[in-house]
């Protein structure tokens, strides 16, 4: 007999509650107690319309999206853009979407503050560069592309350089006092500040605020969405993160978790949907962790009854979530999955390792038998859930019969897709304090193509079985390799390509029928919805 999994804190997953006798009271506090909100939609939708094609497929994998790394954000008909005395800002993205989305809070506050964007980095009056810390990779494209910056600066001594994001803190000392590459260094809380900054850098000072907040989520800040194909949105539920895992960076880099009060979500939700948007992704560290108490009643909100609420913003209106943490999805998050068809029956459940003394090393909390407790919920509740995971090769002390546990688990949860990279130690992690990485890169590498062939194994028998299904699809527009094929994704988030039916356009849903799969697209055809 299996044991139990080990018990932790905040891992109960109780039996659903029906929450019909409570949604009408969450909206009621929505009006009541926050009328500052129904001011927010109509300075919401007074804001241009926007959005951006989120979430491509990598054959049959998925990894931070390499072809987004350092992506000029741009907002084509920015209001004024053109007027006189109008500064232009140049912002390029690098790393996790939470890096995208943070961008576009960026974005709007430069806009109320007379800047308009520009994809023309030598009209530009303010550069600033979005970094990542999570790969050693990302810090070296940033010092590269700073030294670029660098030599337009001797070209327009005016313009100012700015660094945001996850490398703020740790190299705000070299690139301000000793290096000399940038102008200010604003970490992930304090981009409120960036007027302030930014004036101040133009009286020739070199400004910096990396501080961290306990409070700040952006919440009445409209985003600019950038580069948009507006039928697709990612609205940000929570910041930071508590999760201690010893590879990672994000809890010294985006500070503690603090979740974002439901009804500034609901009300983005809400305009999202009434400017034609149809799809909408709850974003977080750890969604799953989202917490928010009423002031004012004391009534607790947590993700499941959110996740609820936001379905419930039109039933036409889609929604996603990422990313989940295996110690705190509940088995109520699940029911209200299944129970709403305009929840996408997809959940990324980040598995990292196969074995338990790893995952022990890494500080998930959780060991395999727990992961596969979720697994198994997930099947009981939705069969047709589709699952995909991270996993990270070559961690410290890792050894070969280690890594079968690994190559074992994508067998077992038969993962649509996986995000792989072998362990890279980041200066300032506890696992850099107390561990050796003492895995040789080529084994990593190594042990790291093996991971990646099986998934494109597992991804290709998972899409194959879904030739001659139906699905239903949200059209996101034509496909990459065809203006003749429209792409879009199902409710367990494969892309579908299929040719184009006069009467049907970006935005619309249409079923279609699966004929052929690859590991990573399903390609069909528009058939009668029944």
């Amino acid at each position: 007999m299996r044991e139990e999994p080990p018990k932790h804190k905040n891992t109960k997953t109780p039996k659903h509650k029906n929450t019909n006798t409570q949604k009408h009271s969450y909206f009621c506090h929505f009006v009541t107690f926050f009328p500052n909100y129904l001011l927010s939609l109509r300075r919401l939708k007074s804001m241009p319309q926007d959005m951006y094609d989120n979430n491509p497929t990598i054959e049959g994998i998925k990894t931070i999206d390499e072809a987004r790394q350092g992506a000029v954000l741009f907002k084509e008909h920015w209001q004024e853009s053109d007027a006189p005395g109008i500064k232009k800002f140049y912002i390029e993205s690098y790393g996790c979407q939470m890096n995208f989305s943070d961008s576009e809070i960026v974005a709007s506050i430069l806009g109320d503050s007379g800047y308009a964007p520009t994809r023309n980095i030598e009209e530009s009056d303010l550069i600033l560069i979005n970094t990542c810390s999570i790969r050693e990779k990302a810090e070296e494209t940033v010092r590269k592309r700073l030294r670029i910056f660098e030599m337009l600066k001797k070209q327009r001594p005016d313009m100012k350089v700015g660094v945001l994001g996850c490398m703020a803190e740790r190299l705000k000392k070299q690139w301000l006092e000793e290096e000399k590459l940038v102008d200010l260094v604003v970490g992930p809380d304090a981009y409120r500040d960036l007027p302030n900054l930014i004036g101040s850098a133009e009286e020739g000072n070199r400004m910096v605020n990396v501080l961290l907040s306990r409070e700040e989520t952006y919440a009445d800040i409209s985003p600019v969405r950038l580069e948009s194909n507006g039928i697709t949105a990612f609205i940000s539920i929570m910041r930071g993160c508590d999760n201690m895992c010893s590879f990672c960076v994000v809890p010294f880099t985006r500070g503690r978790e603090r979740s974002r009060d439901p009804f500034s979500i609901l009300a983005e939700a809400t305009d999202l949907f009434q400017r034609g948007y149809r799809e909408v992704t709850l974003l977080g560290q750890n969604v799953d962790s989202y917490k928010w108490e009423n002031p004012d009643t004391g009534d607790l909100v947590n993700f499941a009854k959110l996740l609820e609420m936001t379905a419930e913003v039109h039933p036409d209106l889609r929604v996603r979530f990422s990313t989940s943490h295996p110690k705190d999805m509940t088995d109520d998050v699940l029911h209200v999955m299944a129970a709403h068809e305009n929840i996408c029956k997809y959940i990324h459940l980040p598995v990292q390792s196969g074995n338990s003394r790893i995952l022990e090393l890494m500080n998930r909390t959780y060991d395999r038998a727990w992961y596969e407790n979720r697994i198994e919920a997930i099947r009981r509740i939705m069969p047709d859930c589709a699952v995909s995971s991270d996993i990270i090769t070559g961690f410290c002390s890792e050894t070969e019969e280690e890594h079968q546990d690994t190559l074992s688990m994508i067998e077992w949860a038969n993962y649509s897709m996986s995000y792989m990279f072998y362990y890279s130690e980041r200066p300032g992690t506890l696992a850099a304090r107390k561990y050796a990485d003492d895995i040789p890169e080529d084994i990593k590498k190594r042990r790291l193509n093996e991971v990646i062939r099986l998934q494109n194994a597992v991804s290709h028998r998972h899409n194959q079985a879904d030739i001659g299904k139906t699905f239903k699809v949200l059209i996101e527009g034509n496909s990459r390799k065809s203006d003749q094929d429209f792409s879009g994704r199902n409710t367990q988030n494969k892309m579908v390509v299929f040719p184009k039916v006069e009467g049907y356009k970006p935005g619309d849903y249409a079923m279609v029928r699966v004929k052929e799969a690859t590991s990573a697209t399903l390609l069909g055809e528009i058939v009668p919805a029944s």
